[in-house]
């Protein structure tokens, strides 16, 4: 499909980049990290950000094929299920997310019958994979590290890499997460995205806008490799781990991390009613305390 076009929705909230992806000339397309709005102090949920994508593939008259999450997101809702009932299209996300399922299944204590196989997805994507969209063909490179569960798609000369990698005057994605591993991100960038051409194109998945610059969301494979500031062609691994451990130590707790990652390892269900939904909110995870509130030493 030569007349691939990628429409970016940026969503200034979470600064994350939701991509439509589409060939033009038969309109068969799919969408790569779609977001749910939620007001954290009014827990509440809203869909302006997938109403205004669904207007756009209603009005390119486009055939939604396939949502495709690079991975469980810690700072945003994801709005599959939205999608998929609007456009009949189904959900996939790599294999890894089972292990994703597997540690935060006992963080939430969540109910026995909590599938944590994936079956949640209509797909689960391992490496080397190609997934067909109609005339698009999206291969699938694994690339773990900020979760076990990360993977990149590449459709022709681009690459859609979530958090993984960002722009070249940014970085990385931190590794702090339950399973994270900066090593293993390392190899994931280093050895198989930095292995690509150099003027592939790289769409990421959050745009941070240092330095207060406009926000940007397409770099290259070669802009990556000489200019990231956290892991270029020639830092070693040493260095990169080093760099990506101490700048984790200094960062806070993503604000949405628990209201997301539960809803997003169950494909973006949001949970049963009961006369109410709740999500649950752990307490003192990362620094337990004892029955006072104060913390173990």
């Amino acid at each position: 499909a030569r007349n691939m076009e990628i429409r970016p929705f940026y969503d200034p909230i979470t600064h994350n980049v939701t991509y439509l992806v589409w060939d033009a000339e038969t309109k068969d397309a799919v969408v790569i990290d779609p977001v749910l709005d939620f007001d954290l102090q009014a827990s509440q949920t809203s869909t302006k950000s997938v109403d205004e994508l669904g207007a756009a593939i209603d009005e390119l008259g486009l055939r939604l094929h396939w949502v495709l999450e690079t991975h469980a997101h810690a700072d945003h809702l994801s709005s599959s299920q939205v999608l998929k009932q609007r456009f009949n299209a189904k959900i996939a996300i790599g294999a890894g997310i089972t292990a994703v399922q597997e540690t935060f299944k006992q963080v939430f204590e969540l109910d026995e019958d909590f599938a944590t196989n994936g079956s949640q997805f209509d797909r689960l994507l391992d490496d080397g994979e190609v997934l067909e969209a109609g005339t698009l063909a999206l291969r699938v490179i694994v690339t773990p590290g900020h979760t076990p569960a990360c993977v990149t798609y590449q459709i022709e000369d681009a690459i859609f890499t979530g958090d993984a990698l960002f722009m070249h005057d940014y970085g990385t994605g931190r590794c702090d997460f339950p399973r994270g591993s900066a090593a293993a991100l390392y190899h994931s960038v280093h050895d198989k995205l930095y292995a690509l051409p150099d003027e592939t194109r790289v769409f990421v998945g959050h745009d941070y806008q240092p330095g207060g610059r406009e926000t940007q969301w397409e770099t290259t494979i070669g802009a990556s490799k000489a200019s990231n500031p956290q892991l270029r062609g020639d830092t070693s691994k040493e260095e990169f781990v080093a760099l990506r451990e101490g700048r984790d130590a200094t960062l806070k707790v993503p604000r949405l991390l628990f209201q997301s990652v539960q809803v997003n390892i169950d494909a973006g269900r949001l949970p049963d009613a009961h006369e109410i939904r709740y999500l649950k909110l752990p307490l003192n995870l990362f620094q337990p305390t004892d029955d006072l509130g104060r913390p173990k030493s």
